[in-house]
């Protein structure tokens, strides 16, 4: 049954190599667990549903990018998407958590829209290939800060809008031993680098008095502290012209960073003929992630850790979601990880975006300016909707003033004016 329909025999794979891909593929990405659901209780969400909501989604995610696409890829909330969720929607625009969810929900169904149509290569097309690049790039410098930021080594500063953190506090301490041993594992490519982070980070944080086993070991979970959550989006503010920014900010992200992302998938495993359906499963992925509770779903980079253990179909990927399932049953344990385990994480992540500055053409500056301004918009604004608006109104601006207005595409013409126009209209609105 499971060579018939995922096609095992012609991937040139087999069950066993599939399930332990499935198994490797999951302790590469458990981390986002504990991740994803504190990113989410800073939103407001309790941390007990927000991490229900994140293994439900993640399971979502796998099964159907599984069944649907039969590809190796993984479908779980996003590291950069949920910083946008909660510290720009819900922390900079003023919205509730609910609120936020809906508008997950509406942008889960433009990208549908948009990835049952032609209308995702027009789209993409539209956008320079300098402001995709500087949206990654703007998201690594933004969770970076957020990792400095929750273990303390930077702090709002006196002088200074930031300063060091105490280097003597114990939770800083636990945090700065806490990443040297996950980059030293990270760059020997130790399986399973950022789970054993987390485990030996909480180690750590419990041996610096951060926290104390005792207490977690008597907590128990009720499926009604989720069902408090699933289907909790509310459309209340879903006339004003914020929410709509909320949306068109979060679907411009979504796309331009899932058509990289998928698309260097299937590459990287010579079945690029199944681009199409798993944009399709991703696209549906968000929108049931706005349904049950969580941030949005992304084509994690992780994917590439099953891929390379002999990952070849979706029975990888069904596996690694039954894992996530699997899971809910150690919420109690999950509940006590720190923010010293789980932000040199953050740090680690946010550096490798930044990688991307390197397929930028700094040679152009009527390119690089807006880019650089996403770059730093973005985490000095510590909003990601207004750093890429930022870049986005520039670009035609520059392109008009050097005699270059032809190379400015129509749609980009228009993203800019309604980034304009949001600007104007909070400024005499």
């Amino acid at each position: 049954m499971f060579n018939r329909f995922f096609q095992l025999e012609k991937n040139e794979t087999t069950i066993k190599r599939e399930l332990l891909a499935g198994i490797v593929s999951f302790f590469t990405i458990v981390y986002i667990i504990a991740v994803n659901s504190l990113i989410l209780s800073e939103a407001g969400v309790p941390l007990e549903a927000a991490i229900m909501a994140t293994i439900v989604t993640s399971f979502a995610g796998c099964f159907l990018m599984g069944f649907w696409a039969n590809v190796p890829i993984l479908l779980v909330p996003g590291m950069g998407v949920n910083a946008l969720f909660s510290y720009t929607i819900v922390q900079s625009m003023g919205m509730s958590w609910q609120e936020a969810l809906a508008v997950v929900l509406v942008s889960g169904m433009i990208f549908m829209l948009v990835a049952f149509s032609r209308f995702s290569k027009t789209l993409s097309d539209s956008i320079p290939q300098s402001l995709k690049e500087a949206i990654t790039i703007g998201l690594g410098f933004f969770l970076m800060l957020i990792g400095l930021e929750k273990g303390g080594i930077v702090e709002k500063g006196t002088n200074s809008i930031i300063a060091l953190g105490d280097l003597g506090e114990p939770q800083v301490l636990a945090t700065m031993l806490t990443f040297l041993i996950a980059i030293v594992l990270f760059l020997r490519n130790v399986p399973g680098n950022f789970l054993i982070t987390v485990v030996v980070g909480t180690a750590l944080a419990w041996v610096f008095g951060g926290i104390h086993f005792e207490e977690g070991q008597a907590e128990t979970f009720s499926l009604s502290d989720y069902t408090a959550v699933v289907g909790a989006f509310s459309f209340d503010n879903v006339l004003s012209f914020g929410f709509w920014i909320a949306v068109f900010s979060l679907t411009m992200v979504l796309v331009f960073e899932n058509i990289g992302l998928v698309h260097g998938h299937v590459s990287f495993i010579n079945r690029s003929d199944r681009f199409s359906r798993a944009f399709q499963a991703n696209s549906i992925s968000v929108f049931l992630s706005g349904l049950f509770g969580s941030s949005p779903t992304v084509a994690t980079v992780e994917s590439t850790a099953g891929m390379a253990a002999g990952g070849r179909t979706g029975l990888t990927t069904v596996t690694t979601g039954a894992l996530f399932l699997l899971s809910a049953f150690f919420i109690p344990v999950i509940k006590l990880i720190p923010n010293s385990a789980v932000a040199p994480i953050l740090i680690i992540i946010g550096g490798l975006m930044l990688q991307n500055i390197r397929n930028l053409n700094l040679g152009d500056l009527s390119e690089s300016f807006p880019a650089i301004f996403i770059i730093a918009m973005i985490p000095f604004t510590y909003s990601i909707a207004d750093g890429i608006a930022v870049g986005f109104i520039l670009y035609p601006i520059l392109k008009i003033a050097i005699g270059k207005a032809k190379e400015v595409s129509v749609t980009l013409y228009v993203i800019a004016s309604l980034f304009l126009f949001n600007f104007v209209f909070h400024i005499f609105g």
